[in-house]
């Protein structure tokens, strides 16, 4: 992260937040000297970056208060973040605070929801993790909350905050690939990559001592004590969202945003356990097809989508949107587009023909298309073009400064809760297509299954 990127987010996040909170519902109002004061409930691994990115490459935030159900992440929290942090295993707790204004949601998927909810009705903005939620159900009522509160919400799928994908969106939109028909969307991680996300290490003082389990347990299947089950989450249904949970929803949010997709209309989805034989719930491949229909800003297309747990070769993601006159290639740190450079006229194959029959082609052909000379017009583009980000780019710390700016701002985010579910649900309805083992439908305005 270079000092200018810093300085930059930071400054976009404060001027922003000059702007009056007369939108607010209840909390402090935000001036351009103040610090938006976060609260996180969670702080695994991805509450943690989300929190480093708001403080250290965003700016203009200070933590003051963090909940965790596992006693040694809060005292982790206290040594990283300053021994007077507020920390708590209760979220409710932290949610009571005047002094904060927004919090970060980056708990096990089953919570997401509730906590969310709760952290709205009293009075705070939320930045939660993608999934949104665990269930379609969840979902509207992740929306109603909004809705009747007032507060700010913004899922975190950061590729919304691109300008990697602003740039293939604008690319789309002014027609550089054509007509689109298809999508192919993948994320391919090699086994030593899931051992850090769908394995991780198990401290060796975890007990029910050290963790709040009844209320890790408090809104699904009761259970005994199981370290495993706590710490890696991911694995299992009660909790977590599985493939199309974590990464889905990523290849969903990108596909919705540089289309401004409402989404599929009809679902499927297959997988199998092939490598991580640990006893997870949960495929470690999927492979899923989604039909779009036609709508307000894209043609009718299919989606394709690809990820792998066992794959032998380093980490790769990307899309390919295909068009009739070319693609355009999302990858890591930029955007490819290959143009197909169509003649000037389609050719022919009259060799099988008598020659009164070759004679008579050529004449009515050369009618239709006949032979001019080269002219600067006649010249063709060089059929690759290449757009890449600068190279400290973050779209993490990019999403974050936006969420930032609203919090002061009061304007809405471009992720909010109908977004969330519009992008949460299909990837659901994933899980549902391959543990039901049928088609799902899809009602992508309502955001219900059919």
């Amino acid at each position: 992260m270079s000092t200018t990127r810093r300085q930059f987010l930071s400054a976009a996040a404060l001027l922003d937040s000059a702007a009056p909170s007369a939108g607010a519902a209840a909390g402090r109002a935000i001036s351009a000297n103040d610090r938006i004061q976060l609260g996180a409930i969670g702080l695994g691994g991805r509450g943690t970056a989300d929190v480093h990115v708001a403080l250290d490459e965003v700016g203009g935030a200070a933590l003051v208060a963090v909940s965790d159900l596992y006693a040694g992440r809060r005292t982790r929290a206290r040594e990283v973040f300053g021994k007077d942090l507020f920390v708590t295993p209760d979220y409710r707790e932290l949610l009571a605070r005047k002094d904060i204004d927004a919090v970060i949601v980056a708990t096990p998927d089953h919570w997401h929801a509730q906590a969310s909810i709760d952290a709205m009705h009293a009075g705070k903005d939320v930045y939660c993790e993608k999934p949104m939620v665990h269930s379609i159900e969840e979902g509207h009522a992740v929306i109603a909350a909004q809705r009747s509160t007032g507060r700010i919400i913004q899922v975190g799928s950061q590729r919304v905050s691109s300008i990697i994908y602003q740039k293939a969106k604008e690319l789309i939109r002014d027609g550089a690939i054509g007509k689109l028909n298809l999508i192919e969307a993948w994320w391919e991680r090699p086994v030593d990559s899931d051992e850090m996300v769908f394995r991780n290490s198990i401290p060796p003082d975890a007990s029910a001592a050290t963790i709040d389990w009844d209320r890790f347990l408090a809104n699904t299947t009761r259970r005994p004590f199981d370290a495993q089950r706590f710490f890696w989450w991911h694995n299992y249904r009660d909790y977590g969202t599985g493939i199309p949970g974590d990464l889905f929803v990523h290849l969903f949010s990108g596909v919705h945003f540089v289309l401004e997709a409402e989404g599929p209309a009809r679902i499927m989805a297959t997988g199998g356990t092939h490598y991580w034989n640990d006893g997870r719930e949960i495929p470690d491949l999927m492979l899923g097809l989604a039909d779009y229909p036609e709508g307000a800003h894209h043609p009718a297309f299919n989606l394709v989508l690809r990820v792998n747990f066992e794959q032998g070769s380093e980490e790769t993601s990307g899309f390919r949107f295909v068009g009739e006159k070319g693609i355009l290639h999302i990858h890591g740190d930029g955007v490819r587009l290959a143009r197909h450079n169509r003649p000037a006229e389609p050719g022919y194959n009259i060799e099988t023909f008598a020659e009164a029959a070759q004679r008579e082609f050529l004449r009515e052909y050369r009618q239709k298309y006949p032979v001019r000379p080269p002219t600067p017009d006649s010249m063709r583009a060089t059929p690759v073009e290449e757009f890449l980000a600068p190279d400290d780019y973050s779209d993490h710390a990019a999403h974050m400064a936006n969420f930032l700016a609203a919090v002061g701002s009061r304007k809405p985010v471009v992720e909010d809760a109908v977004f969330g579910l519009r992008a949460a649900g299909p990837a659901l309805l994933a899980n549902a297509s391959h543990f039901e083992r049928k088609i799902c439908g899809w009602d992508p305005r309502a955001m219900e299954r059919l």
